[in-house]
Protein backbone atom coordinates (compact mmCIF):
# COMPACT_ATOMS: atom_id res chain seq x y z
CA UNK A 1 0.00 0.00 0.00
CA UNK A 2 2.82 2.39 0.88
CA UNK A 3 4.54 1.70 -2.45
CA UNK A 4 1.33 2.40 -4.36
CA UNK A 5 0.84 5.68 -2.51
CA UNK A 6 4.44 6.68 -3.33
CA UNK A 7 3.92 5.94 -7.01
CA UNK A 8 0.74 8.02 -7.04
CA UNK A 9 2.60 10.85 -5.34
CA UNK A 10 5.07 11.03 -8.28
CA UNK A 11 2.25 11.88 -10.71
CA UNK A 12 2.57 15.68 -10.92
CA UNK A 13 -0.40 17.60 -12.31
CA UNK A 14 -0.27 19.41 -15.66
CA UNK A 15 0.01 23.17 -15.03
CA UNK A 16 -2.83 23.81 -17.50
CA UNK A 17 -5.46 21.07 -17.12
CA UNK A 18 -4.30 19.95 -13.65
CA UNK A 19 -4.61 16.28 -14.60
CA UNK A 20 -1.91 14.03 -13.05
CA UNK A 21 0.88 13.03 -15.47
CA UNK A 22 3.40 10.23 -15.60
CA UNK A 23 6.91 11.68 -15.21
CA UNK A 24 7.74 10.55 -18.75
CA UNK A 25 4.72 12.43 -20.13
CA UNK A 26 5.54 15.74 -18.46
CA UNK A 27 7.06 18.49 -20.62
CA UNK A 28 8.93 21.42 -19.13
CA UNK A 29 8.45 24.48 -21.31
CA UNK A 30 11.41 26.59 -20.31
CA UNK A 31 14.74 26.43 -18.52
CA UNK A 32 13.64 29.22 -16.15
CA UNK A 33 10.19 27.73 -15.59
CA UNK A 34 9.41 25.01 -13.05
CA UNK A 35 5.97 24.25 -14.47
CA UNK A 36 5.29 21.08 -16.46
CA UNK A 37 2.57 20.36 -19.00
CA UNK A 38 1.00 17.41 -20.74
CA UNK A 39 1.63 17.26 -24.48
CA UNK A 40 -1.95 18.09 -25.52
CA UNK A 41 -2.18 21.20 -23.33
CA UNK A 42 1.25 22.49 -24.26
CA UNK A 43 0.57 22.04 -27.96
CA UNK A 44 -2.82 23.77 -27.69
CA UNK A 45 -1.34 26.68 -25.73
CA UNK A 46 1.44 27.31 -28.25
CA UNK A 47 -0.92 26.99 -31.22
CA UNK A 48 -3.38 29.48 -29.68
CA UNK A 49 -0.64 32.06 -29.09
CA UNK A 50 0.65 31.71 -32.64
CA UNK A 51 -2.83 32.14 -34.09
CA UNK A 52 -3.12 35.39 -32.10
CA UNK A 53 0.01 36.66 -33.83
CA UNK A 54 2.43 36.12 -30.98
CA UNK A 55 6.00 34.86 -31.28
CA UNK A 56 7.22 34.76 -27.68
CA UNK A 57 5.07 32.22 -25.85
CA UNK A 58 5.07 32.56 -22.06
CA UNK A 59 4.11 30.10 -19.35
CA UNK A 60 0.30 30.14 -18.91
CA UNK A 61 0.64 30.25 -15.13
CA UNK A 62 -0.35 33.74 -13.94
CA UNK A 63 2.48 33.80 -11.41
CA UNK A 64 5.18 32.91 -13.96
CA UNK A 65 6.54 35.26 -16.62
CA UNK A 66 9.10 32.82 -18.08
CA UNK A 67 9.22 32.42 -21.85
CA UNK A 68 8.82 28.89 -23.17
CA UNK A 69 11.70 27.39 -25.16
CA UNK A 70 10.75 25.87 -28.55
CA UNK A 71 13.46 23.22 -28.28
CA UNK A 72 12.27 22.07 -24.85
CA UNK A 73 8.68 21.98 -26.12
CA UNK A 74 9.51 20.30 -29.43
CA UNK A 75 8.73 16.76 -28.25
CA UNK A 76 5.15 17.75 -27.45
CA UNK A 77 4.44 19.78 -30.59
CA UNK A 78 3.29 18.71 -34.07
CA UNK A 79 6.00 19.51 -36.61
CA UNK A 80 3.93 22.21 -38.32
CA UNK A 81 3.34 24.03 -35.01
CA UNK A 82 7.04 23.87 -34.15
CA UNK A 83 8.02 25.21 -37.59
CA UNK A 84 5.47 28.04 -37.39
CA UNK A 85 6.76 29.00 -33.97
CA UNK A 86 10.39 29.08 -35.13
CA UNK A 87 9.43 31.14 -38.19
CA UNK A 88 7.51 33.63 -36.03
CA UNK A 89 10.50 33.98 -33.68
CA UNK A 90 12.84 34.59 -36.63
CA UNK A 91 10.57 37.30 -38.01
CA UNK A 92 10.29 38.96 -34.60
CA UNK A 93 14.08 39.38 -34.56
CA UNK A 94 13.81 41.70 -37.56
CA UNK A 95 11.07 44.01 -36.29
CA UNK A 96 11.76 47.48 -37.66
CA UNK A 97 13.96 46.12 -40.44
CA UNK A 98 12.78 46.33 -44.03
CA UNK A 99 11.88 42.81 -45.04
CA UNK A 100 11.41 41.37 -48.50
CA UNK A 101 10.22 37.98 -49.68
CA UNK A 102 11.21 35.83 -52.61
CA UNK A 103 8.37 36.27 -55.15
CA UNK A 104 8.50 32.67 -56.42
CA UNK A 105 5.47 30.80 -54.97
CA UNK A 106 7.50 27.63 -54.34
CA UNK A 107 10.00 29.54 -52.18
CA UNK A 108 8.69 32.78 -50.51
CA UNK A 109 11.81 32.94 -48.30
CA UNK A 110 12.02 36.03 -46.08
CA UNK A 111 15.09 38.25 -46.34
CA UNK A 112 16.18 41.50 -44.73
CA UNK A 113 16.78 44.29 -47.23
CA UNK A 114 20.16 45.98 -47.06
CA UNK A 115 19.51 49.66 -46.38
CA UNK A 116 23.15 50.63 -45.93
CA UNK A 117 23.43 51.77 -49.53
CA UNK A 118 22.06 55.17 -50.56
CA UNK A 119 20.79 53.69 -53.80
CA UNK A 120 17.77 51.40 -53.83
CA UNK A 121 18.80 47.81 -54.58
CA UNK A 122 16.77 46.29 -57.39
CA UNK A 123 18.31 43.09 -58.80
CA UNK A 124 18.67 40.61 -55.94
CA UNK A 125 19.27 36.89 -55.56
CA UNK A 126 17.26 34.76 -53.17
CA UNK A 127 19.75 33.17 -50.79
CA UNK A 128 17.57 30.04 -50.62
CA UNK A 129 16.48 29.19 -54.19
CA UNK A 130 19.19 31.28 -55.93
CA UNK A 131 16.76 32.84 -58.43
CA UNK A 132 16.81 36.53 -59.36
CA UNK A 133 14.07 38.96 -58.37
CA UNK A 134 13.54 42.70 -58.05
CA UNK A 135 13.69 43.75 -54.39
CA UNK A 136 12.06 47.08 -55.21
CA UNK A 137 9.06 45.75 -57.15
CA UNK A 138 8.81 42.43 -55.32
CA UNK A 139 8.54 40.44 -58.56
CA UNK A 140 10.63 38.10 -60.69
CA UNK A 141 13.59 40.02 -62.14
CA UNK A 142 12.53 42.18 -65.10
CA UNK A 143 15.78 42.20 -67.08
CA UNK A 144 16.16 45.13 -69.45
CA UNK A 145 13.11 46.95 -68.08
CA UNK A 146 13.28 49.66 -65.42
CA UNK A 147 11.06 49.56 -62.35
CA UNK A 148 9.20 52.61 -63.65
CA UNK A 149 8.52 50.91 -66.98
CA UNK A 150 7.46 47.71 -65.24
CA UNK A 151 5.00 49.58 -63.01
CA UNK A 152 3.22 50.98 -66.07
CA UNK A 153 2.63 47.51 -67.53
CA UNK A 154 -0.70 45.79 -67.06
CA UNK A 155 -0.99 42.49 -65.20
CA UNK A 156 -1.17 40.63 -68.53
CA UNK A 157 1.88 42.42 -69.93
CA UNK A 158 4.54 41.17 -67.52
CA UNK A 159 5.53 37.86 -69.05
CA UNK A 160 9.09 37.35 -70.29
CA UNK A 161 8.16 38.00 -73.95
CA UNK A 162 6.34 41.21 -72.96
CA UNK A 163 9.43 42.49 -71.15
CA UNK A 164 11.56 41.78 -74.21
CA UNK A 165 9.11 43.85 -76.26
CA UNK A 166 9.34 46.75 -73.79
CA UNK A 167 13.13 46.62 -74.00
CA UNK A 168 13.04 46.64 -77.81
CA UNK A 169 10.56 49.53 -77.79
CA UNK A 170 12.82 51.61 -75.58
CA UNK A 171 15.88 50.94 -77.72
CA UNK A 172 13.94 51.74 -80.90
CA UNK A 173 12.19 54.74 -79.36
CA UNK A 174 8.78 53.28 -80.15
CA UNK A 175 5.69 54.90 -78.66
CA UNK A 176 2.47 53.38 -77.34
CA UNK A 177 -0.96 54.57 -78.32
CA UNK A 178 -2.53 56.16 -75.20
CA UNK A 179 -5.85 54.49 -76.00
CA UNK A 180 -5.15 50.89 -77.09
CA UNK A 181 -1.51 50.62 -75.90
CA UNK A 182 -0.35 49.34 -79.33
CA UNK A 183 3.30 50.08 -80.13
CA UNK A 184 3.95 52.48 -83.01
CA UNK A 185 7.29 53.16 -84.70
CA UNK A 186 7.78 56.33 -86.74
CA UNK A 187 10.54 56.27 -89.30
CA UNK A 188 9.78 59.46 -91.23
CA UNK A 189 7.16 62.16 -91.36
CA UNK A 190 5.65 64.49 -88.80
CA UNK A 191 4.71 63.80 -85.17
CA UNK A 192 1.02 63.44 -85.97
CA UNK A 193 0.20 59.74 -85.57
CA UNK A 194 -3.08 58.02 -86.35
CA UNK A 195 -3.14 54.63 -84.62
CA UNK A 196 -4.84 51.56 -86.11
CA UNK A 197 -7.60 52.07 -83.49
CA UNK A 198 -8.29 55.53 -84.93
CA UNK A 199 -6.88 57.53 -82.04
CA UNK A 200 -4.70 60.50 -83.02
CA UNK A 201 -1.76 61.41 -80.82
CA UNK A 202 1.60 63.15 -80.82
CA UNK A 203 4.64 60.90 -81.26
CA UNK A 204 6.76 63.38 -79.31
CA UNK A 205 4.80 63.81 -76.07
CA UNK A 206 2.16 61.07 -76.33
CA UNK A 207 -0.76 63.44 -75.82
CA UNK A 208 -3.90 63.49 -77.92
CA UNK A 209 -3.29 65.39 -81.13
CA UNK A 210 -4.79 68.85 -81.38
CA UNK A 211 -5.01 71.25 -84.28
CA UNK A 212 -2.66 73.63 -82.48
CA UNK A 213 0.07 71.52 -80.91
CA UNK A 214 2.74 73.85 -79.58
CA UNK A 215 5.42 73.24 -76.94
CA UNK A 216 5.95 69.55 -77.69
CA UNK A 217 9.50 68.47 -76.75
CA UNK A 218 9.67 66.30 -79.85
CA UNK A 219 8.73 69.05 -82.27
Amino acid sequence: MAAAEGAQHNHHPCSICMEPMEPSAAHRGGAACAHAFCGACLSGHVRAKLECGGAVVRCPDASCAAALDPELCRGALPSEVFERWCAALCESLFLGARRTYCPFPDCSEMMVADDDSEECVTQSECHWCRRLFCARCGVVWHAGVTCEEFAKLGVGERAREDLLLVEAAREGNWKRCPRCRFYVEKSTGCLHITCRCGFEFCYGCGKQWELIHDGCPGA
